[in-house]
């Protein structure tokens, strides 16, 4: 399927080009180095008030952040300078924005429209109208065999079989909302070439009860086609002979999953990047989990937010706000990575999925316009659970020689019914922000906690596909100016190819011993790992 002729993106300086961007290093040398926030909330009794939001039904409280009104000010001057706003209406009307691949970026249409009723208002950009009449046809399709899926009752297990954005984000929304999903279903996810996890999965498996889904866009991804072949060849040696029921693609290349023995396969499109397809095919296995009406709210709630990104005033625009305070924080503090610490176990895979989706999109080292570029970008995103986390990393963050910001992540009511333990989860989560800010004296000794940490406290009020979805595309678009300050291009991942290429030529000599025109410590490697 053919995208429509995207308009090129907007020329727009690039953060360090603008006046706001010495303004703000004049502010960072002056008050913003020093800021203290204990004396801040002291001195501004509406703080909390002007540093906090709601936006999709996401409530957001900064004002634990290293910032004053006055940096706040001048952050806000460096979005309308390098033309933040432009950018962004250039996106969402189908602009070249992945212009080094020479693709539109429009994943926000897979979430458009989200409800499962025809009659629902009609708001995508005139320009990608046809193509937006094919997102709705496919859409159809895979959410009526997901209902055809769940009412299955010889189908027990489901396995998705996908790497990257194929998998960190339907395992990361299965896991999420395990309190909707099938009691009558088991899901399952295989991403690592290593067989070690293909065969942990197929051993709690039978063949006549299980239905594979292969998630590849080319159907050519090494890691993903090798699990597949051999779940074939699993599903075949245990009795298996109709691989067309038992088997379905997520993929464009229709003439590769026939060739495979598929006759079941779901589209989704160029301007789709991995990191950015939970919307679309790729979230098969979770509208199987959930159903088709909870799916759809899934599509609303970043539908939600989506709206709120294109139209809110930057004072008041909660990703806009987000991005400015990374670059705060990455570009004047020099601060190099983020905690993101969600107390809910539901959300465990969300900080390995916020990995890819930042790191991959913003980790690059020149411009738009292939220049180095003269200061830093992506920090180091990473985390785990609270409480768990409290008892492995905190102590660094408390007390260690480096300053993480820590972004929490809370859900006002909980799914399950056992009596005290959420009141424990979110007290803690609580006090641990507290203890970053607030620090304790100790003369200097073990026990001194510098405090004057900074922090983030994320609140959903219950965690439901609607608010998932809204919380998802809030990070997706807070990435997406992020890249827009720094003049990247947050959509390309040439990062990746690289060692790609180079296992295929290693791959033989690992049979072979071959080492002619590999470096000296590859050599040594592959000599060791032959066993010579």
């Amino acid at each position: 399927m053919t995208p429509p002729v995207a308009a090129l993106l907007p020329e727009r300086p690039r953060c360090d080009e603008t006046p706001a961007w010495a303004a703000l290093q004049r502010h960072f040398n002056g008050a913003g180095r020093r800021f203290e926030l204990l004396p801040a909330f002291a001195a501004d009794g509406e703080r909390f008030a002007h540093f906090s939001q709601d936006a999709a039904g996401v409530f957001a409280d900064l004002s634990k952040n290293l910032i004053d009104r006055d940096g706040e000010v001048l952050l806000l001057q460096l979005a309308r300078e390098c033309g933040v706003e432009a950018h962004r209406d250039a996106l969402f009307a189908g602009a070249l924005a992945n212009p080094t691949e020479n693709r539109s970026v429009m994943h926000f249409l897979l979430r458009n429209r989200p409800q499962v009723s025809a009659n629902a208002e009609y708001d995508a950009p005139e320009n990608v109208a046809p193509e937006f009449e094919a997102v709705l046809a496919e859409r159809g399709r895979m959410l009526a065999f997901a209902e055809a899926v769940r009412a299955d009752d010889g189908i027990t297990d489901i396995v998705n079989i996908g790497i990257g954005g194929s998998d960190l984000g339907p395992q990361m929304a299965v896991l999420a909302l395990d309190a909707f999903a099938h009691p009558g279903k088991r899901f399952h996810f295989v991403s690592n070439v290593d067989g070690d996890e293909l065969a942990g999965v197929l051993k709690r498996l039978e063949p006549r009860r299980t239905l594979f889904l292969v998630a590849s866009k080319t159907f050519t991804t090494l890691e993903t086609m090798a699990n597949a072949q051999s779940a074939k060849a699993w599903f075949t040696a245990g009795g298996g002979t109709d691989v067309a029921r038992h088997f379905v693609a997520l993929s464009t290349n229709v003439e590769a999953t026939r060739e495979f023995g598929i006759t079941t396969s779901f589209a989704f499109w160029d301007w789709v990047g991995g990191r950015y397809s939970l919307w679309s095919a790729i979230g098969l296995v979770l509208a199987i989990a959930v159903g088709a009406e909870r799916f759809c709210e899934l599509l609303a709630g970043a539908h939600e937010m989506d709206g709120h990104f294109r139209s809110a005033p930057l004072e008041t625009n909660l990703p806009v706000r987000l991005a400015l305070l990374d670059v705060w924080y990455r570009n004047f503090f020099g601060f190099g990575s983020r905690c993101v610490s969600p107390y809910s176990s539901a959300l465990r895979r969300l900080p390995a999925y916020l990995q890819q989706l930042e790191m991959e999109s913003n980790g690059k080292r020149v411009d738009l316009r292939g220049r180095p570029l003269p200061f830093a970008t992506a920090p180091v995103v990473w985390g785990e659970p609270g409480t768990n986390g409290q008892h492995a990393y905190f102590q660094m963050l408390h007390q260690g020689t480096s300053v993480v910001p820590v972004e929490f992540i809370a859900v006002r009511q909980p799914a399950h019914g056992l009596p005290g333990h959420h009141t424990a989860l979110l007290a803690n989560a609580l006090a641990q922000a507290n203890a970053l800010m607030i620090g304790k004296a100790d003369a200097g000794g073990h026990r001194d906690f510098p405090g004057n940490r900074p922090s983030s406290f994320f609140i959903l009020d219950a965690l439901t596909p609607r608010t998932l979805g809204a919380l998802l595309a809030l990070y997706e678009h807070r990435v997406f100016v992020m890249g827009s300050l720094w003049g990247l291009n947050s959509f390309d991942q040439f990062g990746v190819e690289l060692g790609k290429v180079l296992a295929k030529d290693i791959a033989p000599r690992l049979a072979s011993g071959d080492t002619h025109g590999v470096d000296p410590s590859t050599a040594g490697l592959l000599s060791r790992l032959k066993g010579g």
